[in-house]
């Protein structure tokens, strides 16, 4: 769903009758929801069933598929990306059943797989779509979406069982408000600001809010009984560090995400670009993908044998030399492909690590909205790596004279500048890894959670007979 619209791109103004700046909020609508119904929707799986929140988020995949598929205009091109977006909360949602319901010898690769295939869509995704959108009428893409969305819905309801777990308390709506209105003051002008403008009012006043607004926030979760967010559980070091890793993961991520497909589309009259077309740029990335599959079930192995901080580190440390080989590796489609597998292996070792670590600092009770949590903070690092990457490309630019007259396109340098940005991310990313106490219980243990689910119950029943 990330990757679906990216081909349209270029064309959205025309197909949706607007301007460029308007035809922007597709994306920009998908973030914010994303943002807002994560960890929302894990903390009513927690609450009232993983399982439905599922089939419930499936749900809202399928609507908004339906109401792009519809959609000739702007407004309901946003509804339906909007929900699209909603949905965003199977991948945390599908890790907590994993835990409540596969045996602890088949964790390990089911949750790295599952993590990992935050990458695996998106590099999938985008060769597929670039041919729909090359061969066909744009609509079909969604039309595609909502026939898959309908087709897990239906694996879900006869294959996935409902977990036993729930946890006590009600859902904290006035949590759930405030977070939703500080992430949206907080990722809109990350999104917007390039358009808007860095130093404008309104960048500045949004992340003005966004700090009172998250502030008051976790004054409110701190004394409410039933908080969306247990912050107390949050600030636990490994759960604390192993997201501030998650954000760092997620900016080192996003520019590959962003460059590859461009120097394998740029003409080569540039100088440096590989002139291909939309579909075939797509096909040399999509082995990407495949590499995030093939790798994320080592990842499982060595944290099972040695933890999964040390699988999160050796993620940072290939994502860095990934990027660092970029630098002589642009030349040709083999060496993109190449140094891209080389990042995309170090995503899905990092990825897959990153549920483990979250899973083995909280209780079983929390595990959904702990998990959306964390994918949130993936959100943050890729949304703010989106930014930055767009505003180096937008500054470090080159003239290319054509026919039809002088076009301005990113230059060689602003490719290497976000090399160095991501490398350098990646590495910083490492040091944080650096930080997470001890070696981490390993996959299996942190994924079937004996003793530390169990302890807090029986700490809850001590002190309510006075023990």
């Amino acid at each position: 769903m990330q990757a679906l619209i990216v081909p349209l791109i270029p064309e959205l103004p025309t197909l949706l009758h607007t301007s460029a700046a308007n035809a922007s909020w597709a994306i920009t609508a998908t973030l914010l929801a994303a943002a807002v119904a994560t960890p929302v929707v894990g903390r009513l799986g927690d609450l009232y069933g993983k399982r439905r929140m599922l089939l419930l988020s499936l749900g809202l995949l399928i609507a908004g598929s339906v109401v792009a598929a519809l959609a000739d205009t702007l407004v309901p091109m946003l509804a339906g990306r909007a929900l699209q977006g909603a949905s965003m909360g199977i991948i945390p949602l599908g890790i907590s059943v994993m835990r409540d319901v596969l045996p602890a010898e088949r964790l390990g690769a089911s949750i790295a797989l599952m993590s990992a295939s935050l990458g695996i869509g998106g590099a999938l995704g985008l060769p597929a779509a670039a041919a729909v959108a090359q061969t066909a009428d744009w609509h079909v893409l969604f039309w595609g979406s909502a026939a898959l969305g309908a087709l897990v819905t239906v694996l879900v309801v006869f294959l996935v069982p409902e977990s036993e777990t729930r946890v006590g308390g009600r859902f904290d709506v006035v949590g759930a408000v405030g977070l939703s209105a500080g992430l949206v003051a907080l990722l809109l002008p990350v999104s917007k600001g390039g358009d808007w403008g860095w130093g404008s009012a309104s960048t500045l006043g949004l992340f003005a809010a966004s700090v009172v607004l998250l502030v008051l926030w976790g004054v409110w979760e701190l004394r409410t009984p039933s908080p969306l967010v247990d912050l107390r559980a949050t600030a636990r070091r490994q759960v604390l560090v192993t997201n501030l890793a998650t954000v760092m993961v997620g900016l080192a991520m996003f520019a590959m995400m962003l460059v590859p497909v461009q120097l394998l589309q740029l003409p080569e009259e540039t100088g440096f670009g590989l002139g291909l077309s939309m579909v075939a740029a797509g096909l040399w990335l999509a082995p990407t993908g495949l590499v995030m599959m093939f790798v994320s079930p080592l990842s499982a192995r060595l944290s099972a044998a040695r933890g999964p901080k040390v699988s999160l580190l050796a993620g940072t440390l290939v994502m860095a030399v990934g990027y660092l080989m970029a630098f002589a590796l642009t030349g040709s489609a083999w060496g993109v492909l190449l140094f891209t597998s080389v990042v995309s292996a170090g995503v899905a070792l990092a990825y897959a690590a990153m549920p483990a670590l979250i899973m083995g600092a909280v209780p079983r009770s929390e595990t959904a909205v702990a998990n959306g949590l964390n994918t949130l903070m993936r959100s943050i690092g890729t949304s703010t790596s989106s930014a930055v990457v767009g505003v180096v490309l937008a500054h470090q630019t080159t003239a290319l004279v054509t026919p039809a007259g002088t076009v301005t396109l990113p230059s060689e340098t602003g490719f290497h500048t976000t090399f160095a940005f991501g490398a350098g991310a990646a590495l910083l990313a490492a040091l944080v890894v650096l930080a997470i106490p001890g070696r981490g219980p390993r996959t299996d243990e942190a994924s079937a959670g004996p003793a530390a689910d169990r302890l807090p119950a029986v700490v809850a029943d001590a002190r309510a007979s006075g023990e």
